[in-house]
């Protein structure tokens, strides 16, 4: 059997490479590709898919939303997550979204293709920091922690104001107003009894929910 596999990430380099490793098997193969998330959306409506392999971070379409709305279309279609973002920033709520799996680019390249056979099979893919991010999350008190109150959207709207990126910026890349990601912002704030954006970067490095390296 042989999987058929739509790559979504806005790097043609990445989309080449992934093609290139996967032409090398006898079960997987790249017949589609997408640079952007509404276009992922559309390929999505166009076939059946053995499988998805999703960027988070591309133009149009993003992140959870994405995950959601790919799901919503094609209930079983695997999703498997391979993302620059380290998984104590969106694995959790990825899975929960309906990923079968959520793999970093840091990852260890011996997993790569385990992870994408496991997921193109029905199964999950959970490494051993998703499973314990998984584990603390089922944990009792693990909702305790102010930033797991946060919805998905504002989750990612947290994310980016902490990288330094413009209220236009954000919302441009989401289609929204800027009224809207204030709002947002000033929810985000409220929801963690915090006063300032100094305040939020300081409590984004605090619990790991940015990568300063990126």
């Amino acid at each position: 059997m042989k999987w058929e596999v739509l790559v979504a990430d806005d790097h043609a380099i990445i989309r080449d490479g992934l093609r290139k490793i996967l032409a090398d098997t006898e079960d997987l193969e790249v017949v589609g590709e997408a640079a952007n998330g509404n276009q992922a959306l559309e390929k999505v409506r166009e076939r059946d898919w053995g499988m998805v392999i999703l960027d988070l971070s591309m133009p149009g379409r993003s992140g959870i939303e994405l995950i959601k709305l790919i799901k919503a279309e094609r209930p079983k279609l695997p999703v498997l997550i391979f993302s620059m973002h380290p998984e104590e920033q969106y694995a959790v709520r990825a899975i929960r979204a309906g990923a079968s799996g959520y793999l970093s680019k840091e990852e260890d390249s011996d997993n790569f293709l385990p992870a994408i056979r496991r997921v193109a099979a029905g199964g999950m893919f959970i490494s051993p920091k998703v499973a314990e991010l998984l584990a603390e999350d089922a944990s009792p008190g693990a909702h305790t922690q102010l930033h797991s109150k946060i919805s998905n959207r504002e989750h990612e709207v947290l994310i980016r104001i902490v990288r330094g990126i413009s209220l236009t910026d954000i919302a441009d890349e989401f289609s929204l107003s800027i009224k809207t990601i204030s709002t947002h912002k000033t929810h985000i704030l409220a929801k963690l009894g915090l006063s300032s954006q100094a305040d939020l970067i300081r409590y984004a490095i605090e619990h790991k929910l940015l990568d300063l390296e990126k």
